[in-house]
Parts: structure tokens; C-alpha cells; sequence
């Protein structure tokens, strides 16, 4: 098989070897004589691999014992609704970090649930940076502060995560467990697994235990924290397929050497892009700040949207797929999430040396 190269946001490239093991358990689990996705989740099978894959979740991140991780259906979007629901009482609110796109998703819904308020807005800044600390407003009460810790579709990260007195809540869809993280900081860390881990259709949700209780307002019992964790997320019938491939990866990522590893590469693919980027004399251009760039989604322009075409041909003809930039921002984009093997990332940067010097 000529396999290509997936650049794709989400859902995202995932490790072959991952892929074909799974491939070679589908129809016949371990001599079951029926696939894993066909079991009942209280089957002894699946009850191995789901806790397999909570350990490992908590393992391979470096999660302190003081938290718990829960596998919740609906993505990233879901949370950001349980997220307020959970965690306002009566006379609290919540601030809110305004860096883009999703950020703005996050808001949108959170407004829905309880009082929450922009602690900054990067919208007047071309929604090109993060803030530092000192320009983060958070307001008396403020029960959390929520960020987006790396903007999929405007290639924004944070450097460094912010310290303001109040527990952090952070949305890390496309960085999940692709950088440490100081746990101390935060009482909720959540993503959508489609990007770093597994198939779309789950959320991991790293929780404070004692964050993980009766919500202070009444709701149904699957969007409370607390009836999650009481049912070691087996409460209804889990997205099994998912939990299933996130233990493979898992175990793929420990087998790389952990969470050292996958940061350690991102910085190297990462700044193999930018490095063609800065030093094209402007024929590429990367419209975010040099300190706040992602190392996850690296978006990049052509002088004009004619090349632009020109170059997204020209990846497709090399088997280099889905680099067009979001329909909301166009230009260009390439994930390089923890599976995107290096040598795709080079094969990237040579097309872009390539095309430069041709156009």
C-alpha cells in the first residue's frame, strides 16, 4: 500500500502499526469469535481494555494521583456546556480567554449556562498572540479561568500557561498529551480525541477528584462529572472503538518514550515548516507571533490564493493531503500531530523549497 500523508485537522493520521493491529483483532477478538466493538462493555474483554486505557491515559501524561480521567462522548464541544454546568455555583463566575476561533465556541455556550465574561479579548490583535499574565482581567468570584490552550484553526498557542490566582480549566484538543502540563494549575483538562489519539466521537476529560462531585444546580445525569467518575465512565454504553484505539495509541506513545517524546517532536517537525517559512523572503508568510506559533497546526499563506491552489495540486500530486486551511480563514495548514511521522514533515518542507524556487 503507497500510504500518504495526512495533514488533516481532525480527524487526524494515526500510527500504522496501531492501525494494523487493530485491523488483525476487528472480526475475532483474541479468539472470542466476535470483534471487541460487538461485546457487551460489561464483557470481561472490554472491561481490561477500558481500564488498560484509563491507566495508561493517567501513566503515559504524568497526571498526579489527585485527578481522574473520564471518557465522555460528544468531543470537546459537549464540555464546553458540562464544564459551567458543573462548576458554577450561585454568585460565581467564570473568565474566559479569547485567542480564536474555538475559544469563541467555548464562550458562545458557556453564556448558555452561567456567568461568564471575556478575561481577554485577542480580536483587536488580529487574534495573532496569547496573552501574557498581566494583561489576563479576572474578576472577584471568578471560579475558574478557561483557555484554549493551542487554536486549531488560527495556529495560536500558549508558550506558557497562565498563573492568575485561580484554577485553570483548558481546552487541549490538539495538544492533548503532546506537551507536559503543571498539573497544580488546573482543576479540568479536556479534549476531543480525534486529533492526537484516536477516531472522533469521545472527549477525555482529566478531572481534580474533588472537583468530580455533586453539581451545585440539578441536571441530567449524563452531563454531570460526578456520576462519570462514580461509573469508572461506564454509566451507559461507552464509545467503545474509540477507548479501545486511544489504549493502542497509548501504549504507541509509551513505546516511543512517553510524553518527553512527543514534545520533543513537535518542536523538531515543527520547526522544520517554519524554518522554510521565515527564511522564504516572504514568499510564505505565518500571520501569528513568532513566540505563540503552534506546534500542532502551522498555518501558513502564499503571495496570492492562485499559488495557493497551485501549491495544494502540487502537495496532492506528492501524496501530501489536506493542507488547505479552514474554510474560515483559508490559506494553508499542516497538523503534525503526535502520529505524523517526521519524515512526512520533510517531504512537506522540500515541496515548499521546491515550489518556491519554481514559482
Amino acid at each position: 500500500m503507497n500510504r500518504k500523508h495526512n495533514f488533516c485537522a481532525g480527524p487526524s493520521t494515526l500510527p500504522l502499526e496501531v492501525l494494523e493491529e487493530m485491523q488483525s483483532e476487528l472480526v475475532d477478538y483474541q479468539g472470542a469469535g466476535l470483534s471487541l466493538i460487538e461485546m457487551s462493555h460489561r464483557a470481561l474483554q472490554y472491561d481490561a481494555v477500558h481500564r488498560q486505557a484509563k491507566r495508561l491515559a493517567l501513566e503515559v501524561w504524568e497526571v498526579p494521583p489527585e485527578f481522574d480521567v473520564l471518557f465522555i462522548q460528544g468531543g470537546a464541544s459537549l464540555q464546553f456546556a458540562m464544564v459551567p454546568l458543573n462548576l458554577l455555583g450561585a454568585g460565581q463566575c467564570a473568565g474566559y480567554v479569547d485567542t480564536g476561533s474555538w475559544a469563541k465556541g467555548a464562550m458562545a455556550d458557556a453564556r448558555t449556562c452561567g456567568d461568564i465574561y471575556s478575561a481577554w479579548d485577542g480580536s483587536a490583535q488580529g487574534e495573532r498572540r496569547v496573552p501574557d499574565d498581566a494583561e489576563i482581567a479576572v474578576r472577584d468570584g471568578t471560579r475558574y479561568l478557561h483557555i484554549t490552550s493551542n487554536e486549531t484553526i488560527d495556529g495560536i498557542r500558549f508558550p506558557e500557561f497562565p498563573a492568575v490566582g485561580v484554577p485553570l480549566v483548558a481546552d487541549m484538543s490538539s495538544e492533548l498529551m503532546a506537551r507536559r502540563i503543571p498539573w497544580e494549575r488546573f482543576d479540568i483538562v479536556y479534549g476531543g480525541v480525534q486529533k492526537n489519539l484516536g477516531p472522533a466521537g469521545m472527549a477525555m476529560v482529566f478531572i481534580r477528584k474533588e472537583v468530580a462531585c455533586e453539581p451545585a444546580r440539578p441536571l441530567a445525569r449524563y452531563l454531570r462529572y460526578d456520576v462519570h467518575s462514580s461509573k469508572e465512565s461506564l454509566f451507559n454504553t461507552p464509545p467503545m472503538f474509540a477507548i479501545a484505539m486511544v489504549g493502542k495509541v497509548l501504549r504507541w506513545m509509551r513505546s516511543q518514550g512517553g510524553i518527553e517524546a512527543m514534545e520533543r517532536n513537535a518542536q523538531v517537525k515543527a520547526d522544520l515548516l517554519y524554518k522554510e517559512i521565515d527564511e522564504s523572503e516572504g514568499f510564505y508568510s505565518c500571520p501569528v507571533d513568532a513566540r505563540c506559533r503552534s506546534l500542532m497546526n502551522v498555518v501558513f499563506r502564499l503571495p496570492d490564493q492562485a499559488l495557493e491552489g497551485r501549491f495544494l495540486a502540487a502537495a496532492d500530486e506528492r501524496g501530501l493531503l489536506n493542507l488547505k486551511g479552514h474554510r474560515s480563514v483559508g490559506g494553508c495548514r499542516a497538523s503534525l500531530y503526535n502520529a505524523m511521522p517526521r519524515e512526512g514533515v520533510v517531504e512537506l518542507a522540500e515541496l515548499m523549497r521546491d515550489f518556491r524556487r519554481d514559482h
